[in-house]
């Protein structure tokens, strides 16, 4: 890592509200250490409109705009608009949603501002849920996944839409995704996102103590292990066509990685089963889309 490219300062201050050991928390972090104090964040409802402390107090160091939960694509092409037309285009404006706000229902205003190319970065921190109203289930939520929407007798029977492949339908010059468990690597995206002209989407892999339930000091080792069991390939598309795979996973099995989270522990080896199919399919079918003989791998 380019050090001189990390601000030493941290912009994400202590006396926040998140829960021990949150994903979402670590990702800013890094995101911020990476984009530097010259940033804007525009955050749809979520954990983080808890996270950031009540108006007008602020765990990051930078300005906040809480916008609606539908409207992070249009707030962040309209502070984005408001900026240019002052001359300050070399502020980054970050778009900060979870996979509710990025997903579900922020999906069509997100689509219109990558569809025009708006020169913004938006970031979806995942933690597969709905979590700050209770862990009910979203699209993003996996297969056969507890939530209080999906109880154990009646697990999520489809799998987790591929909002990056959505993403990357749209043509824009950046896709990639990203996971708290390999911060050299997270930080680098967002180094290369705001040297990028247009839209750039980074989707990071947030796990949630209190929704997936683990222990909180589990959060990095659940992360990483959802690389390593090919759950969440870490890798970059550029312009729409051309990938990068930037994480040669170790090929650990599926169940190890449900094994540590409770809300897979009503599972059955069949479901295991069909869950390492479907994972094997996916990878299988991303290789195939890289074309790739061997990996680009920066290591964690």
């Amino acid at each position: 890592m380019n050090h001189e490219q990390i601000h030493e300062e941290e912009l994400v201050c202590s006396g926040h509200y998140a829960c021990q050991g949150c994903g979402g928390v670590i990702a800013m972090r890094h995101a911020l250490r990476a984009l530097g104090p010259n940033t804007i964040v525009v955050i749809p409802a979520c954990c983080w409109s808890v996270i950031a402390g009540p108006f007008p107090y602020s765990a990051l160091k930078v300005p906040v705009f809480h916008a609606a939960f539908e409207t992070g694509g249009a707030t962040a092409s309209g502070v984005r608009a408001g900026l240019d037309m002052q001359g300050k285009t070399e502020v980054n404006v970050l778009a900060w949603a979870g996979d509710g706000g990025t997903f579900d229902i922020g999906l069509q205003s997100l689509s219109g501002a990558v569809e025009r190319n708006e020169n913004i970065i938006y970031a979806c921190y995942d933690n597969e849920a709905y979590m700050n109203t209770g862990i009910q289930r979203s699209s993003a939520t996996p297969l056969r996944a507890w939530t209080t929407t999906t109880p154990e007798l009646f697990s999520k029977e489809t799998p987790k839409k591929d909002i990056v492949q959505i993403l990357v339908g749209h043509k824009i010059p950046y896709v990639a995704t990203a996971s708290i468990g390999f911060p050299d690597d997270l930080q680098a995206k967002f180094r290369k996102a705001k040297t990028i002209e247009g839209t750039k989407f980074i989707h990071i892999l947030a796990p949630c103590p209190p929704g997936w339930k683990y222990s909180s000091e589990l959060t990095i080792r659940v992360a990483r292990l959802a690389a390593h069991c090919k759950v969440f390939p870490i890798y970059e598309v550029f312009d729409g066509e051309h990938y990068v795979i930037n994480l040669e996973p170790e090929g650990k099995p599926v169940a190890e990685y449900l094994a540590m989270q409770g809300r897979f522990s009503h599972l059955t080896e069949r479901q295991i089963q069909e869950i390492q199919a479907r994972v094997d399919y996916d990878w299988e079918h991303l290789l195939h889309k890289a074309m790739l003989e061997k990996f680009e791998f920066r290591g964690a």
